[in-house]
């Protein structure tokens, strides 16, 4: 097993070194220098700023310099807008970005699973059509016509007639010093429990779906008719034969978000306020805050890649069958 995860880490390699090369040519389209100093700025100005940013060496030389500290794990380049390290901006939004992805994953995941279960055993009847038309439902409208919704019905319309509304439309300014405020309970329900359920929601139709065809391909296997047969109750059909040799795609499902744990969830963090990983990447961008972007690029690169090895490994696991070679 661990000569077959070095194996696969290496072969991944040139595609890391890819996506970081091609990120960062990209970036250099833009002036972030004339951008910060504005229009009026004497070129004395441009040439020392330039200078100070290291944008005058020659790309190769940029590039090999940032994969030098990236592979020491020297995050201490500071962000060119907000004057912090970039490894303490990390830090700081990755906690906010779990307090709702780990939720968010956790509940759709045992929730999908469960109505799956429930609709390929009561396939073509009425619960299993109801059931899928709420999907199809959930999963037609907008991310953003359920923030949209959620933040006036669900906060901001009942905080205006009920005191004491649990629910906030958005993180105060003053709110989140510490990079671990979100996980106390009151403040979690404050400003997490709502996007938490809107994530929830909209993740439901699509792996309510996902999961329902896998069961019922799995429900017309020889095995289940054989279990039937012999006697096995409804319960253990489903929960023990069914679900279990049902594990190959339900990995897959969840390992392709499992990264998003860490990289948290742009559209909701945006709207909600939230300073994760998501929102943080999307000031740097509009910034043109080039140090915080690559870095925050090499560390998604570095999670998915990370991700697909660790899914081929749980294959292996799930299913005695599969052999890493």
């Amino acid at each position: 097993m661990w000569t077959y995860i070095v194996r696969r880490t290496l072969y991944n390699i040139p595609v890391f070194l890819s996506i970081i090369f091609v990120v960062m040519l990209a970036l250099r389209v833009n002036d972030p220098v004339s951008a910060q100093l504005g229009k009026n700025a004497s070129q004395e100005q441009i040439d020392l700023l330039t200078q100070e940013y290291g944008l005058d060496e020659h790309f190769v030389v940029q590039y090999g310099r940032f994969m030098g500290k990236l592979f020491t794990l020297n995050f201490d380049e500071r962000s060119w807008d907000q004057g912090f390290p970039v490894g303490e901006m990390i830090i700081n939004a990755i906690p906010p970005s779990m307090a709702v992805t780990i939720p968010t994953l956790t509940i759709t995941a045992t929730i999908a699973i469960c109505v799956g279960l429930v609709s390929a055993f009561f396939r073509g009847r009425t619960i299993d059509r109801s059931l899928m038309f709420i999907a199809v439902i959930g999963m037609s409208i907008s991310v953003l016509v359920y923030i949209i919704i959620g933040q006036y019905w669900g906060a901001y319309l009942p905080s205006t007639q009920v005191d004491g509304w649990p629910f906030e439309i958005s993180v105060d300014a003053s709110a989140g010093s510490s990079a671990w405020f979100f996980f106390h309970p009151a403040n979690w329900v404050s400003f997490c429990m709502l996007p938490v359920m809107i994530n929830v929601t909209v993740a439901l139709g699509y792996d309510t779906r996902f999961y329902r065809a896998v069961m019922v391909e799995e429900s017309q296997r020889d095995y289940i008719r054989t279990a039937r047969a012999k006697g096995a109750s409804t319960k253990r059909v489903m929960f023990v034969h069914m679900l279990k040799n049902a594990m190959i795609p339900i990995i897959t499902r969840i390992m392709i978000s499992l990264p998003f744990v860490i990289t948290g969830s742009i559209l909701i963090e945006v709207y909600f306020g939230i300073p994760g990983m998501g929102r943080t990447l999307i000031n740097a961008i509009n910034a043109k805050d080039f140090p915080v972007i690559q870095t925050f690029t090499a560390l998604f690169a570095a999670l998915f890649i990370a991700s697909n090895i660790l899914t081929d490994v749980l294959y292996a696991l799930a299913d005695p069958r599969v052999r890493l070679s």
